[in-house]
């Protein structure tokens, strides 16, 4: 993984996310994964940027998203490319649902726990305040439901 200064040639945002930074930065992540090392590698090289840090990236899916995620440093953005997303958050403990077709746009508040759903073939956006950003297993309808941990009321 690394940044790129001066990417002169087209890249595609699936496997090429870019990184806005200070000064209104924009530089190629190339070799980006999802990888762990990738992952620490990518934090390493933006901590200077601290949140105000974006990644810009396009996915591709088709069926429930497999994790929930919480952005605690600022708000994401995501934008449906084709297709029908539904992205549920949860606020307070109770789910806010919204559908996005083509063209729309919904915006995650910072640190609010939320899940993508894809229905059918989907392209979506997301533009990405990344430090410190958390995922828990989608393992029941809220991220506080996780497995082998205990609920506030179940703790000793």
């Amino acid at each position: 993984m690394r940044l790129v200064n001066h990417e002169r040639n087209a890249m595609d945002l699936r496997t090429t996310p870019v990184h806005l930074g200070l000064g209104s930065r924009a530089k190629p992540v190339e070799g980006f994964t999802w990888d762990p090392e990738v992952l620490q590698a990518y934090s390493a090289a933006v901590a200077a940027d601290g949140a105000e840090g974006r990644m810009v990236m396009i996915f591709d899916g088709d069926g429930l998203g497999d994790h929930w995620e919480s952005h605690p440093a600022g708000d994401e953005l995501v934008v449906c490319l084709s297709g029908s997303v539904a992205v549920t958050r949860d606020v307070d403990g109770v789910p806010d649902r919204v559908l996005l077709g083509p063209g729309e746009a919904t915006i995650n508040p910072a640190g609010v726990w939320h899940v993508v759903d894809m229905e059918g073939p989907t392209s979506i956006l997301a533009i990405t305040a990344t430090l410190g950003t958390d995922h828990r297993p989608r393992t029941g309808a809220r991220p506080t439901e996780r497995v082998g941990t205990p609920s506030p009321e179940e703790a000793p």
